[in-house]
């Protein structure tokens, strides 16, 4: 159920209070109010801070605070295919503190087998970890055709795979740019498993089913997507978990029958079962807020709508639950939803009033998110911070892991019930 295991509580009160240490700072602690978690984990930190007082000083007139939120008010988020780089190698390949594994990947060579990602040792990927695939691919792009002018090699580059053998034909550019020929080996394979997977059709289905009430429209779509033999299981049990997710309180929702459609197409009895656990662990009656905008009729109409003003690029649509609270939070637009929706620990303590419509002043907010973060999430803090930072503003994201949709699902399938 939604309750810690005593180590993970104690190494995660271990890390936050190392954080604020390390910040020299003493938070306001403001959790989600229907998060038994988060709010166990704010009274260990403040205990440890009213313990260790002399190490911690006095929150007294502390424009910080420590907002703990619980992943089961978002549980979308981490669902969905997201196209910025960073996240894109997270999602298809996988980091680990830092490190990509490519073995598996075909022809890869050999000192490219294993790589790092750094931003303080690599300025491409510092400029580039949060440009979409298609701007991406122009980024790179740009930087081979500069290596090309300065060599007068007269290749003709115009996709991933032009790039990928104009740096195999050029030893000495991979050496006098080995940040970028490992991007270029890099980009090259995202392409492939892009295409492998079909995830451009799978996303557009994944964006209209976390952003957009048209029930009819996006059954037919997930059958036709359960029957497609070229769609992974996981793609289509993704898929099917946001319907479950969105169409949860919908009358004659198809859940039951998708369920025996994915059976009847091969997807294993373990990977069907996620679904159900998904509603149990951030269904509606886990949730605090409406994610979906379609609890009251006036969201719902604006939700329906939203698809058609032909702005939007259809794989991007979605915007984390965090960017709203935050955009809020540093706005001072503390009304009484936020006051309800994130108490203060403290009962006696003041709502805080870090900013007001008319601007703001050096405050920091950190938030903290049990049940993990994710690579879109850290991209909406870096934008607020950059979009901010006059008015210094400084948001600090962490998490108890930093997931990506495969992560998320074996997580809880093996550790939300016992």
């Amino acid at each position: 159920g939604h309750s810690w295991n005593p180590g993970a509580l104690g190494r995660t009160v271990q890390g936050l209070s190392a954080v604020l240490l390390a910040l020299k700072r003493r938070p306001n602690i403001r959790y989600e109010r229907n998060s038994a978690m988060a709010q166990r984990l704010g009274r260990e930190l403040d205990y440890l801070m009213e313990h260790e007082s002399s190490l911690f000083g006095s929150t007294s007139g502390s424009p910080t605070q420590l907002v703990i939120l619980d992943r089961k008010n978002d549980p979308v988020t981490p669902l969905l295919t997201h196209w910025t780089y960073h996240a894109m190698l997270h999602e298809l390949i996988g980091i680990n503190n830092g490190r990509i594994d490519l073995s598996h990947v075909p022809d890869i060579r050999p000192e490219s087998k294993e790589v790092m990602l750094a931003q303080d040792q690599d300025s491409f990927f510092k400029q580039s970890q949060f440009l979409n695939f298609g701007d991406l691919g122009v980024s790179v792009k740009e930087f081979v055709d500069s290596y090309q002018s300065q060599s007068q090699s007269h290749h003709k580059i115009e996709s991933i795979s032009d790039m990928k053998r104009f740096v195999e034909a050029y030893p000495e550019f991979r050496k006098l740019s080995g940040n970028v020929s490992k991007h270029v080996t890099l980009i090259g394979e995202l392409s492939r498993l892009v295409s492998q997977r079909h995830l451009l059709a799978v996303s557009e289905l994944e964006q209209s089913l976390a952003c957009n009430e048209q029930h009819g429209t996006d059954l037919r779509a997930l059958r036709a997507l359960i029957a497609n033999p070229k769609i992974q299981p996981e793609n289509k049990v993704r898929c099917v978990v946001l319907y479950a997710l969105r169409y949860e309180q919908t009358q004659g929702n198809a859940v039951n029958e998708l369920k025996q459609l994915l059976s009847s197409n091969g997807v294993d009895a373990d990977m069907v079962s996620i679904i159900d656990v998904m509603l149990r662990y951030g269904g509606a009656r886990e949730r605090q807020s409406d994610i979906f905008q379609n609890e009251n009729i006036f969201s719902r109409g604006k939700n329906i709508f939203k698809g058609l003003q032909g702005t939007e690029n259809v794989y991007t649509q979605h915007t984390p639950a965090l960017a709203i609270m935050l955009e809020d939070l540093v706005r001072g637009r503390q009304g009484l939803h936020w006051q309800e929706r994130l108490p203060n620990l403290d009962p006696n303590a003041r709502p805080p009033m870090l900013g007001n419509e008319n601007g703001m002043f050096n405050q920091d907010i950190i938030v903290f998110v049990v049940g993990g973060v994710t690579m879109e999430e850290e991209m909406t803090v870096a934008k607020l911070n950059a979009k901010f930072v006059s008015q210094n503003v400084r948001v600090l994201l962490g998490g108890t892991s930093i997931h990506n949709s495969r992560t998320f699902m074996s997580e809880l399938s093996t550790t939300f019930f016992p």
